[in-house]
């Protein structure tokens, strides 16, 4: 375990301060269950500044650079052997079999959509069989006996071509693309799309007609249906259309705390209705009160008292950043400008998540990545049953995924 690893450790345990039986059972049900991250990072590797300043010095362009900056973060581990060394232990120490996986930039446009899903896919290729890319929750099953490590993958956006020629045929990407491996889309990302209203607009008006023939299509083809960004409206528009789950994959819950990102009662009830879940996140700002790992678990026993604990998961939302990513950062930038700010990026100008301060503190250290069998630990502190630890640790996620793929046209047990 290395230092900042251990450091969020015992930040955790100082914060959870479980007794010695609480602590043993959490880390054994953690051991023995199939942990699925419902909506995550895999550990991100560090930059090369060389290569990067010398791009810079070229007179690359903002997306130039942006595009060779995540591929070295999401890929750096596939053939750098130190990186990879990083890598392979943050799985480990984390204990979770699979995460839903951010593989698609912020966009509708096809061919922005799949720049960070071939990166994935190439380094689950090259890394077989210590990586692997699942699609199914048999196979997770598989990976889970293998003691390999597994993504499934997720778009932060639905592919349209924007041509509009006909419903049928702006739609035809969501199969190409659930062909490539993908599992689950947002309907919208912050702003308001031609599906819907995102959740930071002023304005809700709720899921678009055009939006509705976009969730079908996704019950249609086997996609869960993501509306963690979306707008309260849009998420219950989305969930009276929908025949299959539909999911909050990273949120919390408006009740505890106000946020934007946070979903309401209502929604959550109209999302319990389908089979879906809401996935709890490890954003402080998300999470409001102490903003820690209790502030964490007291949503998650929020959904279990009110909805009952098949209606919730852990979508962390975080990853972890391998050490030598800021002192290689560090190197360039003074080579980096500042750009416009991305119009994907809609947040309020005074939200708590643009006050950096947090991101050094025991709040974010105790919501590590690498903290993960914590969270079960946490979870048993809490007086739940085994099988409701089980489920919400991964068996709802896995529960969701067949019942979606049980709704699909396209089933691969459909012939």
């Amino acid at each position: 375990m290395d230092k900042e690893i251990e450091k969020c450790w015992e930040v955790a345990i100082k914060l959870l301060n479980p007794s010695r039986k609480e602590l043993e059972k959490g880390l054994k049900i953690h051991q023995e269950s199939i942990i699925w991250d419902a909506y995550g990072f895999a550990p991100i590797s560090s930059v090369n500044s060389e290569i990067l300043k010398k791009l810079i010095k070229e007179g690359a362009t903002e997306i130039e650079i942006q595009d060779l900056k995540e591929d070295m973060m999401m890929t750096g581990y596939v053939y750098n052997k130190e990186e990879q060394d990083i890598y392979f232990n943050a799985w480990k120490t984390s204990g979770v079999t699979c995460i839903m996986q951010n593989a698609g930039e912020e966009s509708n446009l096809p061919t922005v959509i799949m720049k960070r899903l071939a990166r994935f896919i190439w380094a689950t290729d090259i890394l077989k069989p210590y990586l692997r890319k699942v699609v199914t929750p048999e196979e997770v099953i598989i990976v889970k006996k293998e003691k390999i490590n597994s993504l499934c993958f997720s778009t932060n956006g639905v592919p349209l071509t924007n041509q509009f020629i006909s419903v049928e045929d702006e739609l035809r990407y969501i199969k190409i693309f659930y062909q490539f491996g993908v599992r689950m889309m947002h309907l919208t990302y912050n702003r308001r799309n031609l599906i819907g209203d995102g959740c930071m607009e002023e304005n809700d008006a709720g899921l678009s007609d055009f939006g509705k023939s976009v969730v079908k299509e996704l019950n249609r083809v086997g996609i869960i249906v993501d509306v963690a960004h979306s707008s309260q409206k849009t998420a219950i528009d989305a969930c009276k259309i929908s025949s299959a789950p539909v999911v909050a994959s990273h949120s919390a819950c408006m009740s505890l705390w106000e946020h934007p990102r946070n979903k309401t009662d209502e929604v959550i009830s109209k999302i319990a209705d389908t089979g879906g879940y809401i996935g709890i996140c490890c954003i402080p700002a998300f999470l409001g009160m102490t903003g820690d790992i209790n502030s964490f678990l007291n949503h998650i026993t929020y959904v279990v008292k009110k909805f009952g604990s098949k209606y919730v998961a852990i979508g962390t939302d975080n990853g972890y950043l391998s050490p030598n990513f800021k002192k290689e950062m560090k190197k360039v930038s003074g080579y980096i400008k500042k750009h416009r700010e991305r119009w994907n990026n809609y947040w309020p100008k005074k939200d708590p998540i643009f006050d950096r301060k947090w991101q050094k503190t025991t709040q974010v250290k105790s919501l590590a990545w690498t903290n993960w069998p914590l969270f079960t630990v946490g979870l048993v502190q809490r007086g739940l049953t085994e099988k409701q630890i089980r489920d919400i640790v991964g068996g709802n996620v896995m529960r969701v995924m067949k019942e979606v793929n049980s709704f699909s046209h396209l089933s691969y047990n459909k012939g």
